[in-house]
């Protein structure tokens, strides 16, 4: 087995739980290919500040058995009802009339979650902690400083985003950046699949699908760009539908998920079942892993308030 690659320097913090699987997805498909990587897919590192999971810290020590290589060439494609779910999520995001206001350039867009995210180190038993409070200003045009709160950790800055012509900017998460994305489903289907990839050494589909529900979690996404990825999705190889799911607030819904093809896991976005509005986000086991049981939530996502404000710091 080949060793693990080296991560690449500097990692100040934690990077989200999205990041973070993205970044361990290519660490696992390393270990399991026998040729080299090519060059487009080694461009794993998200410039977007480290922020929320625990796990990375220990990334590279994490000690996954080789798994067969589900690929995506297996996949099925979506069912109606998974087809139609997405539809119905894609209407009500369009039709989503949520009084934020002019939104300016020096304002930040602040997200509240409840989260926990599975801790991985050698030689030691997984530790899942408990459901904590994460808050986060991120700059409305990615050119400032935010900010991060978690309970237990304290706060830190958030570095502004990369620019343009820099890498990372194509996958920036402010407001202004994703407001460039396309707004047609053929558009954005294609973005995607030619985006994705170049932030992740993961199967195509996957990385495409993890892409999203980074773009939709602690963000604020215009409405027709939100409605076009959602649409996008529903042409995703091996996206399906978790009738019963609950987010870290207990919130039961309807999940839009994905098997990952080259980790014991299962994503899982989580959605109101009459408003279709995001709920939050999570990971489940898929099989026995480690000392982590089938059906384990190694990471949990509810997100609980989206606003825009002023300042870092500021509350809505």
């Amino acid at each position: 087995m080949n060793q693990l690659p080296e991560l690449p320097e500097p990692l100040e913090r934690d990077l989200p739980p999205g990041r973070h699987r993205l970044l361990k997805e290519h660490l696992m498909t390393e270990i399991r290919r026998d040729e080299p990587v090519p060059a487009r897919t080694r461009r794993t590192r998200w410039l977007r500040p480290a922020i929320a999971a625990a796990a990375v810290a220990t990334v590279a020590a994490l000690t996954f058995a080789a798994l067969p290589d589900g690929g995506g060439a297996t996949a099925q494609p979506p069912s109606r009802a998974t087809v139609a779910l997405l539809e119905d999520i894609a209407l009500a995001a369009e039709g989503e009339d949520v009084a934020y206001g002019e939104i300016r350039d020096d304002q930040f867009v602040y997200v509240e979650s409840k989260v926990s995210y599975a801790q991985y180190e050698e030689g030691a038993k997984t530790k899942i902690p408990p459901l904590h409070r994460l808050e986060q200003w991120h700059s409305v045009d990615g050119t400032r400083k935010g900010l991060v709160r978690e309970t237990g950790r304290g706060q830190w800055p958030m570095d502004p985003d990369a620019q343009q012509g820099e890498l990372g900017y194509e996958v920036s998460t402010n407001y202004r950046h994703l407001a460039t994305l396309p707004t047609g489903a053929d558009a954005m289907y294609d973005w995607l699949r030619e985006t994705a990839p170049d932030y992740s050494g993961q199967q195509t589909d996957q990385a495409m699908f993890v892409l999203v529900g980074d773009l939709i979690r602690d963000a604020i996404v215009p409405p027709e760009q939100r409605a076009a990825l959602y649409r996008a999705v529903a042409r995703i190889p091996g996206v399906t539908v978790v009738d019963n799911a609950v987010d870290a607030a207990g919130r039961e819904g309807v999940a839009i998920a994905r098997k990952d093809p080259d980790n014991p896991t299962r994503d899982e976005w989580i959605f109101d079942r009459e408003t279709f509005e995001l709920l939050g986000e999570r990971s489940v086991a898929s099989e026995d892993y480690s000392d982590v049981k089938k059906g384990t939530v190694t990471s949990n996502t509810a997100v609980l308030r989206r606003a825009v404000v002023d300042a870092p710091g500021e509350r809505p």
